[in-house]
């Protein structure tokens, strides 16, 4: 697909990216492991530390987060030269896409033409919008009159296209045979690419966390304090991402100017000159992140050992040490935030609040719709076999990507409101709180879904019939609904480390400055006259006790059978025992 590049990697250039990879691994790691230590420590406290009963009694879904699996045929455009030629496209539900010459191939089991997990990818679908990409790629100079060379097979009109790109990979060209599939694909790729980014921050482990932590920590000594979505992806990916960033002001300076062809054939060789270096850089962090795996599983298990005995110890030593540092901060640190935060505070507050509302309120719309529809289900059909199909079909709707897509619009409309923090803030990670807010939206509707079923499950039995039973399922209806309306203050909940240094004085400024947006968030929610608490965030992470409350929802099983003791009477037929479990 377009020109190979003038210069493809030789050995001086692999060895050279071998040193570069080796230099931010001996960079980055001793970072982790600090970390790992935070993370334990404040995984250790919370599970040490009395909870208050928890207000919602949502279950947690057992189901993985996934994507469902998507098929069907797509017209590519790759090979050497480059031709549009059809395909049998499979996503699949870890997020991978695969391609085949023929479907028969798919079903038979066959090794597919290609492949590509679809972390980082963005997809469009409009050409104007990919050609102008490409053009800002490798924009001429004033200098260079090279005549561009005409390019049909890209510029020829695509009537439905789907074109995956990537600022360091190759982007993928396909098209679809109708508007219904382009849509399809679009709302099932996007979703891999979600599942894919996130898989650290969905995390729970110790591990993830201080990974996380860690890259962040290390890009501060780096001189990068903006926030920007560098970490999404797994760990692997994430540092190549971190290192490809580093890289890319000497690539560019070094290569673009020996690059044959010109305009859109010059950006496909720098497109696939930057495929093969995130290549040979991602192969070297996997290799140097797995040759970590034994030392880091050694000293999580050794950390748990030490720790646990003494965390009391050693939480009042942390509170002694942050006790005294933050005589020395607080002065400065309430200045800056005068000047720089509480002006801003507000709007920030507004803008963020305003996206979990409309997400939230999407989602409770749509599980009510979705409980409606198997109250009708029940009052109207006598078929159990087609009763069952609307319970799957409703245990499914976290899963389906055009039910779900009324939720994630909300979450995407947010982006262009939240580009407005990039200039007082230096924020630029809008993606990566998109996709945050797309992600609690499908769990709390996999948490609701499979609540709703399991209260079903208990309540109704043969001896009701189908009015009874009906008038049961609005009964599990309202308390699911009361449940999630509650959680709606939990989900703006904040954490943050501690243990080293550089965490406590994050926690100081933190801690102050959670203050400030509790108070902010109160009092938007009583203007907004919105049903739920805060109480449950913590307005100092690590205050007297040195303990983080995380607001989170409880797992927890619900109490009681909604309603009992109705009249037996003649009834139609109902489901079996268990239809109604997820």
């Amino acid at each position: 697909m377009g020109g190979r590049p003038s210069s493809p990697l030789d050995k001086r250039q692999q060895q050279h990216l071998r040193g570069q990879v080796d230099a931010l691994l001996r960079n980055f790691l001793p970072c982790y492991r600090g970390q790992l230590a935070a993370s334990v420590l404040r995984q250790i406290s919370r599970e040490l530390e009395p909870r208050e009963p928890a207000g919602c009694q949502l279950m947690r879904s057992k189901k993985l987060p996934r994507v469902r699996e998507h098929r069907g045929h797509l017209t590519q455009l790759g090979g050497h030269p480059p031709r549009w030629q059809p395909i049998f496209c499979v996503l699949r539900g870890d997020g991978r896409l695969e391609w085949f010459s023929l479907r028969e191939e798919y079903e038979n089991g066959g090794h597919p033409l290609g492949s590509m997990t679809l972390t980082g990818y963005t997809v469009l679908t409009s050409q104007r919008e990919y050609l102008h990409l490409l053009d800002t790629l490798c924009p001429v100079s004033s200098g260079d009159h090279t005549q561009e060379e005409p390019d049909p097979l890209l510029e020829m009109p695509v009537t439905f296209p789907l074109f995956l790109q990537h600022p360091f990979r190759r982007h993928l060209c396909f098209s679809a045979a109708s508007r219904e599939a382009q849509r399809a694909w679009r709302l099932a790729l996007q979703g891999g690419i979600r599942l894919r980014g996130t898989v650290l921050q969905r995390s729970k482990a110790p591990a993830a966390r201080a990974f996380l932590d860690a890259v962040r920590l290390y890009r501060q000594h780096q001189g990068h304090f903006g926030g920007d979505d560098v970490t999404l992806g797994s760990d692997a990916e994430v540092l190549t991402g971190v290192l490809m960033r580093e890289l890319l002001p000497a690539l560019r300076a070094q290569t673009l100017p020996g690059l044959r062809g010109a305009g859109r054939h010059r950006a496909w060789a720098w497109i696939e000159l930057l495929d093969a270096v995130h290549a040979a850089v991602l192969a070297g962090a996997s290799a140097g992140l797995r040759a970590f795996q034994p030392e880091k599983d050694e000293l999580l298990t050794v950390l748990e050992k030490t720790i646990r005995p003494d965390v009391d110890q050693i939480l009042r030593q942390r509170e002694r040490l942050a006790g005294r540092l933050r005589v020395q901060v607080q002065g400065p640190l309430e200045s800056c935030l005068c000047r720089k935060v509480d002006t801003q505070l507000s709007l920030v507050t507004q803008k963020l609040l305003s996206t979990m509302e409309a997400v939230l309120s999407a989602v409770q719309t749509l599980l009510a719709q979705g409980m409606d529809r198997l109250s009708r289900h029940l009052r109207g059909s006598s078929s159990g076999t087609w009763l069952r199909k609307e319970v799957y079909s409703f245990g499914e709707m976290p899963w389906d990507p055009e039910l779900m897509q009324t939720c994630y619009r909300e979450a995407e409309r947010s982006q262009g409101r939240l580009g407005q923090l990039v200039v007082p803030f230096g924020f630029s990670g809008t993606r990566s709180l998109m996709f945050g807010a797309q992600d609690l939206a499908q769990q709390l509707m996999a948490d609701s879904v499979a609540t709703f079923l399991q209260l079903a499950d208990e309540c109704l039995t043969t001896a009701l019939n189908c009015t009874q039973a009906a008038q049961q399922l609005e009964k599990v209806r309202g308390r699911v609904l009361k449940d999630l309306l509650e959680l709606e203050g939990d989900v703006l909940a904040v954490g943050s480390p501690a243990l080293t240094l550089e965490g406590i004085y994050e926690d100081i400024v933190q801690g102050v400055l959670l203050q400030r947006i509790n108070g902010e968030l109160k009092k938007a929610l009583r203007v907004s006259d919105v049903s739920c608490t805060l109480d449950g965030c913590s307005a100092a992470p690590w205050d007297q006790t040195g303990v983080d409350e995380e607001a989170e929802a409880q797992k927890g099983t619900c109490p009681g059978q909604p309603g009992s003791g109705a009249e037996v009477q003649p009834f139609c037929p109902l489901p079996p025992p268990r239809t109604f479990c997820s």
